[in-house]
C-alpha cells in the first residue's frame, strides 16, 4: 500500500510537470518605438501634476495613421485632447510625427517651486486660480506659463511665473 501512495504521488508529480511545461506559449518580440519622445522629453518635468502627465502622455502615444482622421490626402492634422482638468490642440505631420502643442490646464497642482516663490514675494495673499499654459514646437523647443490669481481679502492680483517660480 505505501508503495502504491508513493507510485501515485510520483505520478501526479511527473503529470503536474508536464502539463505546465505545455501550457507555455511563446510570444512574439515586441518592439515599442515612441515617435514622439521629442516632446516627452521637453515637457516632462517630475513637478508636474499627473492629470497633465497622462494627457501629454495620450498625445505623444496617438497613432494617427491608424485612426479615423487619417487620410493621404492632407499634409498637418489638428487633433484636440480634452480631460477636465486640461486641453491639448496638437498638430502632427502626414507621418504622425508632432509638430506642435497648445495646451492649457485649469487648477492643476502647483510645482513646489512656484508655490514657494508666492508664499515668499506674497506673504498674506492666496492662489485663488491658476492656469498652466505650455507651448511646444518641435522647432524651438518648449515654453511653460503660469497664470495665477492671488487673493488678499477683497484686493485681487495677476501674476505670471514660469515652472521655476521665477516671476515673469
Amino acid at each position: 500500500m505505501k508503495h502504491f501512495k508513493l507510485i501515485l504521488i510520483l505520478l501526479m508529480c511527473i503529470s503536474g510537470f508536464t502539463i505546465k511545461s505545455f501550457a507555455q506559449i511563446v510570444l512574439p518580440e515586441v518592439k515599442v518605438v515612441a515617435v514622439n519622445y521629442k516632446y516627452l522629453n521637453s515637457v516632462d518635468n517630475d513637478a508636474v501634476a499627473l492629470p497633465v502627465k497622462r494627457l501629454e502622455r495620450e498625445v505623444a502615444a496617438f497613432d494617427l495613421k491608424n485612426s479615423d482622421y487619417y487620410e493621404d490626402e492632407y499634409d498637418t492634422y489638428f487633433i484636440s485632447f480634452y480631460i477636465p482638468e486640461g486641453e491639448i490642440l496638437a498638430a502632427y505631420d502626414k507621418d504622425g510625427k508632432l509638430i506642435r502643442t497648445a495646451e492649457k490646464y485649469k487648477n492643476v497642482k502647483l510645482p513646489t517651486a512656484v508655490a514657494k516663490t508666492v508664499a515668499e514675494k506674497y506673504p498674506g495673499w492666496e492662489i485663488a486660480k491658476d492656469v498652466y499654459l505650455v507651448s511646444y514646437y518641435e522647432t524651438r523647443g518648449v515654453s511653460k506659463m503660469y497664470k495665477l490669481i492671488l487673493e488678499n481679502g477683497k484686493q485681487r492680483m495677476r501674476i505670471k511665473t514660469n515652472e521655476n517660480g521665477d516671476i515673469i
